[in-house]
């Protein structure tokens, strides 16, 4: 009888969330739940604890809690109900859970993530701060700790099937033999067709209605300025152990192509697939076997052709501004995502422009550059940047 693994889901009320429960929905005998997180949404966390039968829920406040609780009206026992950050790294590292979803926006997301790679556990990784801001620390704990690592984005997720593995995810120490490089592709989001000086009145609705992918409104903007495609290329490099120079990106308005790898002889891998993000969840939670994600088939016939072509850096300043933090170490790595936190959350509260983010982020690059580089050698030193960066990027927003 095969033996079901025990799945805690870190920021079960986002995009990620909502789609790894249905999908471990959808194989009983294989996956059960056993903790789920939640910011604010109280009310649906509650919903599905219930439904899936979680055993401890993880909530920030105290009044999170009693809020919680006001929305428990089954008759059935409450789940244990944990507060506060602490309580988010102690459940990723629970021995009562097998498998992490990860799937915390932002900086916050990065010491429960980080605890569960610690404790040895199957990480399926859908935070980005993890690796853009703590990149070798983490990478370091998967190693020391022998857990395994299976990235989410659907393109990081792609290279992982493009490359060969011998059944486990393990963090490799350097490039996988015979691959010349890897190949990101970006949808553009909804400026793609865009000037520049087009886009100095766009809106927060106008830059959250992405073409394809479904998404929060963090994450929409940042694939409108393409620094989610920025992020993503740090990720990619601690990842696969790739050097900056031989990891491209490419545009590719019909989000079928999710990315791809080059191998030394001249070919080249891709994976297909529809825009859903059941499908690297699905191979995430299965690896090494393929499990159904619910995805339909993809109709090659009906998507007719594919599109492909080189991103405008000026276009696209905050993509240019990645490679450049990547190449400056990880420090500018840190205060590039602490400083997009910042400026994009004030972008979405009518405080900043869209085209002012991109400056925003530069001003804190050359801020960060005549910063002493501290050692980062610990999650504290990560976190005392990442805060440092915030502080100083906050006075670029209109009051």
């Amino acid at each position: 009888m095969l033996k079901q693994s025990r799945v805690t889901i870190l920021g079960s009320t986002g995009s990620i969330g909502l789609n790894t429960i249905d999908v471990v929905q959808r194989h009983p005998e294989r996956f059960t739940v056993y903790a789920l997180s939640a910011h604010s949404r109280m009310k649906q966390l509650a919903d599905q604890a219930l439904m899936t039968g979680a055993k401890v829920v993880v909530v920030p406040d105290t009044q999170a809690r009693d809020t919680f609780k006001s929305h428990w009206i089954s008759h059935a026992p409450a789940p244990e109900i944990r507060v506060g950050a602490q309580a988010l790294s102690d459940t990723a590292a629970d021995p009562e859970t097998d498998v992490v979803m990860a799937a915390i926006v932002g900086a916050a997301g990065l010491p429960s993530a980080l605890a569960a790679a610690q404790a040895g556990k199957r990480v399926l990784l859908a935070n980005k701060e993890a690796l853009v801001a703590a990149g070798s620390l983490f990478m370091a704990a998967i190693r020391q700790s022998g857990a395994e690592l299976l990235p989410i984005d659907s393109e990081h997720n792609a290279i992982f099937q493009c490359l060969p593995h011998d059944g486990r995810a393990s963090a490799p120490t350097g490039p996988t033999a015979g691959v010349r490089r890897l190949i990101l592709t970006a949808s553009g989001g909804p400026f793609r067709t865009k000037r520049w000086d087009e886009l100095h009145q766009v809106t927060p609705e106008q830059a959250c209605a992405h073409p394809n992918w479904s998404m929060g409104r963090k994450i929409s903007v940042d694939s409108a300025t393409m620094l989610n495609k920025g992020l993503e290329v740090i990720e990619a490099h601690w990842l696969f152990a790739m050097p900056p120079e031989r990891i491209n990106v490419v545009i590719h308005p019909q989000s079928v192509v999710h990315s791809m790898v080059e191998y030394e002889d001249g070919s080249v891998l891709a994976q297909l697939g529809q825009p859903d993000m059941r499908t690297p969840i699905a191979y995430g939670l299965g690896f090494p076997d393929r499990i159904a994600s619910g995805v339909g088939m993809l109709d090659l016939a009906l998507a007719g052709r594919l599109d492909f072509e080189e991103p405008d850096l000026k276009q696209f300043p905050c993509l240019k501004l990645s490679f450049d933090a990547l190449r400056s170490g990880q420090g500018a790595c840190i205060a590039l995502n602490a400083a997009n936190e910042i400026a994009v959350a004030g972008f979405l509260s009518g405080a900043l422009a869209y085209t002012e983010i991109a400056l925003v982020i530069d001003a804190a690059l050359d801020w960060q550059a005549g910063v002493p580089e501290s050692a980062l050698n610990s999650l504290d030193d990560v976190m005392a940047l990442d805060a440092l960066t915030r502080q100083h990027t906050k006075p670029f927003l209109r009051a």
